[in-house]
């Protein structure tokens, strides 16, 4: 027996926040939508080649307030990825904002949010650290009040 890695994140959202999710999602990560059951609640499957990565579920009505880190002991989900620069060019096409983090043994880390305010990272081999950030360098998001630290 043995644990073989990440094999989804479920998301939750009002219906109305679907299109933000699955643009998000498709023009940050490449993630394409796909099959779903027929559960009894809306929402999509966004996947990663032939493998449903992000589950997307409504489960909050229109008047839910969203996600903050008062309410929930959630933080984020994250990715092994290859290709930064390749990322932060489609980041920033997109329109996504993002920061970044340059943590010697830990990788180069990307964060950012989705529309209903889940933190999503990005984890990079530490070769493919961009020079432009120091080693050291925290992420405002990540590590609030201890930035470039």
């Amino acid at each position: 027996m043995a644990l073989k890695g990440m094999h989804h994140v479920n998301i939750g959202c009002r219906a109305s926040d679907l299109p933000a999710i699955e643009k998000f999602y498709s023009e940050a990560l490449g993630l394409k939508v796909g099959h779903r059951p027929a559960f009894p609640s809306a929402g999509l499957w966004l996947y990663c080649d032939d493998h449903p990565l992000v589950h997307v579920v409504v489960r909050f009505p229109e008047d839910w307030a969203g996600n903050d880190e008062k309410r929930s002991s959630y933080d984020h989900a994250a990715y092994m990825v290859t290709g930064v620069e390749e990322f932060r060019q489609r980041l920033t096409r997109s329109g996504i904002k993002f920061e970044e983090q340059n943590v010697p043994g830990a990788g180069f880390q990307i964060f950012l949010r989705d529309p209903v305010g889940n933190k999503v990272e990005l984890n990079f081999p530490n070769e493919e650290a961009p020079q432009s950030v120091a080693a050291g360098t925290l992420a405002p998001m990540q590590f609030p009040g201890h930035a470039g630290r």
